[in-house]
């Protein structure tokens, strides 16, 4: 979930074969593997696909266990997936909530669920407009569980690429808080976070906006 910069990656005529960035911003040399015990199903706007900025490569190239899927909408999460045996009770979308203190998982009904249980997260790829425009065409995401988010901190994006309040912060940084979250090692989120402050840094040594 992420505002997208002015730069397409598609228009750049010097580009890495792998990730499709400007090589100035590329981060491939900094991509650590983690095996994670939770998926990570990213629904991505079409839109969004070929932004500069954009975080959801990271966490492909980074997590085995995650996937980007792009489209508009989806029949229901194993359509989704791509696989015809998918429970909707393992899993859990992930958004921003400005009265959430904390992360917490909460059922459709509103009883609480542990974090821990989760088999998988799903997460809305995209501008915030494109973000609800995903959200609305899904009706079968209102079927798992809500993870709410409430970051500790403000996004590494900075005045990169502004966010609408301090609670919104990137596709990244909210999957690696989901998973820490979940009970996933702590070195996962701290990687994470890391090579993805190392491409902010060089996208603004590139003065790239």
């Amino acid at each position: 979930m992420s505002h997208p910069t002015s730069l397409d990656a598609s228009e750049s005529p010097d580009a890495c074969s792998t990730c499709r960035r400007p090589t100035a911003v590329c981060v491939c040399d900094r991509i650590v593997s983690f095996s994670t015990s939770r998926r990570v199903l990213i629904l991505q706007h079409p839109r969004e696909k070929d932004q500069v900025l954009g975080s959801a490569q990271i966490l492909t190239a980074s997590l085995p266990a995650s996937q980007i899927v792009v489209g508009l909408s989806w029949r229901n999460l194993g359509h989704a997936l791509g696989e015809n045996k998918a429970s909707p009770k393992d899993w859990a979308v992930l958004f921003p909530d400005r009265k959430a203190t904390g992360t917490r998982v909460m059922e459709r009904g509103g009883s609480k669920v542990e974090a821990s249980s989760l088999k998988g997260l799903i997460v809305l790829d995209g501008t915030w407009s494109q973000a609800k425009s995903l959200w609305w065409r899904n009706p079968w995401l209102l079927r798992l569980h809500q993870m709410t988010l409430a970051p500790k901190e403000p996004s590494i994006y900075g005045k990169l690429r502004p966010e609408p309040s301090r609670r919104h912060v990137s596709t990244l940084e909210s999957v690696a808080s989901a998973l820490s979250a979940c009970g996933e090692p702590a070195n996962v989120e701290l990687e994470l976070r890391r090579i993805f402050r190392t491409m902010v840094q060089r996208c603004r040594d590139a003065k790239l906006k």
